[in-house]
């Protein structure tokens, strides 16, 4: 039979296509417009000119059921009915033929649903899942439902034909895809890229690099749009100078903030951004320029506390312009890291080499290799492969220390086997049993330091206010030389503690007002500040009372609603009604006269306020802060105020410095395009 060609849908009278587009002519509102389908614009007719949307059904071929007459003069006819299709116009008229009831747009549209629509439901212009409450943009398409549903929710991932992924679909996963994995977006015009496409979805047409482009900016946007809806509710935020380099030459800063909800949440989010010149050192003035472009942008002038910065070729100060209203703070790591180069003697650097010269050894002899696992079954050690450190993190070196130390005896076994060995290259690689020894000393004083910025550079841990407490516990215990300590290695770390005074300035008369220092005093559990001197603890506290006092409560959304929770009663007794069983009671009536919060242990004064926090019971040092001040907030208004602008400030430049997800996010951001290098970085840090 042949087949009737397919009619024009009546929603073209209403639009008109331009490219890969369609254009709205009652609106002007352009849609995607891509194989063929008309459902997006059908929707929009319904949703925004629903007086004029178009019907139909007057175009589709109805399907109808004719009952077969048998005819008596056929002897081959078949007693049975049979269901045969007639193609007609609903509005003919057929003797014997029933019509279906016709169906309108709304209904046909309802039984394609979604059933994504199963666990969202639909809200204003946004959808809300009734699994984890998340909150979505709805723009007339369920891909970033079913996005949400297969990364959130897989259990529940609809199978019932929705699952298939239409192109439009497809195309936003491989946008997705980009942004996480910060892949070039030139990727999508790779032979191998389109070929694969092309043998896994029937049909598709592969996206331009501008298409991926435009989908990448509309994420952008949206991501700004609540980023700036959520730096407008904050007070204070902090900002984090994180400078790096990509190849060949090209250098960055990018810009973070980190600042502290009202529930005493923290949070942190990418602002910007910015190349910098490659062509001479970074500046303070360039810097400057920089940090204030992007605080002016966002619209957060004035609102920070702190810079920490990574920045090793100069000093940061806020003293070179008059603009700048926030202290500049090195990041801690990076501190460590110079701190641990200045301690590096020759010797140590030379076992440090013949370490690694050992390690790439067996790393790349496949027989020595082969042979130390065998050695490792033996001795009955752990079959762990052993590690070479890296020039750009000295955290390396203590982890290449310990994994030789662990496996120091089945490495001589395969040395001083001539079959896997030979004498020559044996006596090349060979470890001799002093420098053994200074490794045994060495490497407990790199695992210390290595605790010390993996506490700082936590993701879920308020920093900031560790920075002081672990410096002075490293100077005054963990670095002191002990009697059974190496020569070299007692050099370290006096080498290492002279630094970490220089650049922590630990002896300056000036230490009560670094951010650091103040957030420890607004740590309940440092606030004692037992690592410094009489004399240091009587200039903090006299830097937290004029810091209290500065602080304009009535500006204060926190502090004067707990103000107002916190004002002292006393009612007028005169107006009470008193029960005749209550004039008797002496209790009832001095709480009558002197107010029921009278033995509240709620401060008010601003003096009071400092003195009832210092002298209240530290938390153990597993609470979190944040978690306290949940809590003890409404006892010290003004003081939970100071905490929100102090805590939110990092300890380090990038916190996930020593994690492997920040170090895969240090190496693929390297390979960005200059141009795209903004806006890929923000999308995928604040995703």
């Amino acid at each position: 039979m042949k087949r009737t060609g397919r009619r024009r849908s009546s929603v073209w009278d209403c639009f008109e296509q331009v490219g890969n587009f369609v254009r709205c002519m009652k609106c002007d509102a352009r849609l995607k417009y891509c194989g063929g389908a008309t459902s997006s614009m059908m929707n929009h007719m319904s949703r925004h000119h629903p007086c004029t949307a178009p019907l139909d059904e007057d175009e589709k071929p109805v399907i109808c059921t004719v009952q077969c007459i048998e005819e008596e003069s056929s002897s081959a006819a078949s007693n049975s009915d049979i269901m045969q299709v007639a193609i007609m116009s609903p509005h003919a008229n057929m003797t014997g033929v029933t019509n279906p009831p016709e169906r309108d747009y709304g209904e046909r549209k309802r039984l394609k649903r979604s059933s994504v629509w199963d666990i969202f439901i639909k809200v204003d212009d946004e959808v809300h899942c009734t699994m984890c409450d998340t909150k979505l943009k709805y723009r007339s398409s369920t891909t970033s439902m079913m996005y949400h549903i297969k990364n959130k929710h897989p259990d529940t991932m609809p199978n019932d034909g929705v699952s298939l992924a239409t192109h439009a679909e497809v195309t936003e996963l491989i946008s997705r895809m980009i942004e996480k994995d910060m892949l070039p977006i030139s990727m999508v015009s790779g032979d191998g890229f389109r070929e694969l496409l092309a043998h896994t979805v029937h049909n598709y047409k592969i996206p331009s690099v501008g298409d991926v482009i435009r989908l990448i900016e509309g994420h952008f946007h949206e991501k700004v749009e609540e980023l700036v809806v959520q730096l407008g509710r904050v007070e204070k935020v902090a900002l984090t100078a994180d400078f790096w380099t990509a190849l060949p030459f090209q250098r960055y800063i990018t810009v973070f903030c980190s600042f502290i909800t009202e529930d005493w949440q923290g949070k942190s989010a990418v602002l910007q951004t910015h190349k910098l010149p490659s062509d001479s050192h970074v500046t303070t003035d360039r810097v400057t320029e920089r940090l204030l472009a992007t605080v002016q942008s966002w619209g957060i002038t004035g609102k920070v506390t702190a810079c920490v910065h990574n920045n090793t070729q100069g000093t940061l100060s806020a003293l070179t312009c008059a603009r700048v209203t926030w202290e500049y703070a090195t990041c801690f790591a990076t501190t460590l890291q110079l701190a641990v180069s200045d301690g590096l003697s020759d010797d140590l650097v030379r076992i440090i080499v013949a370490a690694g010269k050992l390690v790439k050894h067996f790393n790349h002899n496949l027989l020595a290799s082969e042979a130390l696992e065998q050695k490792q079954v033996q001795m009955c050690l752990p079959q762990h492969k052993l590690i070479r450190s890296s020039k750009a993190r000295w955290d390396t070196i203590c982890d290449m220390f310990e994994r030789l130390l662990e496996q120091r005896w089945a490495i001589k076994a395969v040395l001083s086997d001539r079959t896997i060995t030979n004498r020559q290259e044996a006596q090349t690689l060979e470890i001799e049993d002093d420098c053994w020894q200074i490794i045994e000393n060495f490497t407990p004083v790199l695992a210390t330091l290595k605790w010390a910025t993996t506490v700082i550079s936590a993701e879920t841990e308020v920093s900031i206010s560790n920075i002081y407490p672990i410096t002075f516990s490293l100077i005054q215990t963990h670095l002191v030389p002990k009697d059974n300590d190496v020569e070299q290695v007692s050099e370290f770390k006096l080498k290492v503690q002279r630094s970490l005074r220089d650049h922590m300035e630990v002896d300056s008369n000036d230490l009560a007002s670094k951010p650091a220092l103040i957030a420890s005093m607004l740590d309940p559990r440092h606030k004692h500040l037992s690592f410094l001197t009489p004399t240091g603890r009587l200039a903090a506290k006299v830097k937290l009372h004029e810091l209290v006092s500065k602080l304009d409560v009535i500006t204060t959304t926190v502090g004067a609603k707990d103000e107002q929770q916190e004002t002292l009663i006393t009612p007028d007794i005169s107006q009470v009604a008193m029960p005749s069983q209550m004039k008797s009671d002496t209790k009832n009536t001095m709480m009558l006269l002197l107010g029921d919060n009278y033995s509240s242990s709620y401060a008010t004064d601003t003096e009071a306020q400092v003195d009832y926090y210092l002298r209240d019971i530290a938390p153990s040092l597993d609470i979190n802060p944040l978690d306290w001040w949940r809590v003890n907030g409404p006892r010290f208004p003004k003081l939970a105020t100071l905490a929100r602008h102090y805590l939110c400030v990092p300890g380090v430049s990038l916190p996930s410095l020593l994690s492997e997800a920040g170090q895969t996010f240090a190496t693929m951001r390297t390979r960005l395009s200059p141009e795209h290098v903004d806006m890929m970085i923000f999308v995928n840090r604040n995703a």
